[in-house]
């Protein structure tokens, strides 16, 4: 299918009319405790998780195992400090078993200075993945800057080698902000929920079409201000990227839609994103948590899931306890654990909780249910991903 006789997207706006349907209370996951947080890698913090996928969407098995992606940085006095040390790790999980694999990339194979979050696709036939990932700021730059930059990288996975994937180089940019659609992210500094978005690329293949796409956060250019969050959209033909409209807009409503990424489930597309209360304009309108929409095609247009577009939030007694919320083509859902144990103190005022009750591991798994535009969040929750 040529661009030209593509259906054109049509942008939907999530709007506070949408947020007027917020239920109370929320739908929420248990709270987590200290029984719930599995030390992987005692000397790093980990967060923002992927799994390695097939096309369809479906988790990959290798060997009885799951291999994911993480962010990773080792353990700083301020967490938030970790998001200028960010490097891709890469881990096996089989069962409630957690084993880490180390760097999932090699030094010096891309030109920044960090790595972010991303999506990464396994081709069976050859054992070929896809990995698509942000670059973060600049090789050799002084202070870590929040510029972004989507990039792909190709390797041949062999599960019995040490590290497990074989990158072929070089990698390459695939998708670049037109400035029309998207604005470019490349402030020299900024603090997190306070720069520009052109990050997080997810894969996503059409079954109906076989057309490959790309979602990623973003900044439109249409809204003033910050308030401008967005969810792009790229589709690929011959082997290049092209920017499309984007699918979901926040003008006016939210600074930053997170991690969006889709799933096909019993012939509709479902987009997920997250995003934290302080990213909200006013700050606090909406929770932090899982978001979702539902369109009967990836360009549109979306209705947003039980009418105000939450899926889950973190519950009221613990309202930063997870965050990056991801949700498999199993439904199954994946997070980690952020800022738990509160019970009602405030990290702001009592600083020293930022470290001492920062998660920085898997969350326990959750799994949703999706029926036409409404989803729901099974009870309980699942230390090992979910059959």
């Amino acid at each position: 299918m040529s661009l030209a006789a593509a259906p054109a997207s049509t942008a939907t706006a999530w709007t506070y009319a949408a947020l007027s349907h917020l239920p109370t209370p929320p739908p929420c996951p248990p709270i987590i405790t200290a029984a719930d947080l599995p030390r992987i890698l005692p000397s790093h913090d980990i967060w923002d998780m992927w799994p390695l996928a097939l096309p369809d969407g479906a988790t990959a098995r290798i060997a009885d195992a799951i291999l994911w992606f993480a962010l990773a940085a080792p353990r700083c006095p301020d967490p938030v400090q970790r998001h200028g040390l960010a490097r891709i790790r890469l881990l096996r999980q089989t069962g409630a078993d957690w084993h880490d694999l180390g760097p999932a990339l090699p030094d010096g194979l891309h030109p920044g200075s960090r790595e972010w979050s991303g999506s990464a696709i396994l081709d069976p036939a050859g054992n070929q993945v896809r990995l698509f990932f942000t670059v973060a700021g600049h090789r050799g730059e002084a202070d870590p800057s929040p510029a972004q930059r989507l990039f792909e990288l190709v390797g041949t996975l062999n599960p019995a080698a040490a590290p497990p994937i074989a990158w072929h180089r070089p990698g390459r940019e695939i998708i670049v902000a037109d400035t029309h659609h998207y604005l470019e992210a490349n402030e020299p500094q900024g603090l997190p929920g306070r720069i520009r978005a052109f990050r997080d690329p997810a894969f996503f293949r059409d079954a109906e079409t076989g057309q490959d796409y790309m979602l990623f956060a973003a900044s439109h250019p249409a809204a003033p201000g910050m308030a401008n969050g967005a969810i792009g959209l790229a589709v690929q033909q011959g082997g290049t990227w092209h920017n499309l409209p984007p699918i979901i807009t926040a003008t006016g409503l939210n600074f930053e839609l997170e991690r969006p990424h889709a799933i096909r489930h019993h012939g509709r597309v479902y987009v997920f994103w997250c995003t934290q209360r302080h990213t909200f304009t006013p700050a606090n309108a909406g929770p932090t948590g899982l978001y979702g929409m539902v369109a009967d095609a990836i360009r549109g247009p979306y209705r947003p899931l039980n009418h105000s577009g939450l899926v889950l939030a973190n519950p009221p007694a613990e309202p930063l306890q997870a965050y990056a919320w991801w949700v498999t083509g199993e439904l199954a859902v994946t997070s980690f654990t952020d800022l738990w144990g509160l019970a009602g103190r405030d990290p702001e005022t009592t600083p020293a909780l930022k470290r001492q009750q920062f998660g920085g591991v898997p969350a326990p798994f959750l799994r949703l249910a999706l029926d036409g535009d409404a989803a729901s969040l099974l009870p309980g929750a699942w230390e090992a991903f979910p059959v």
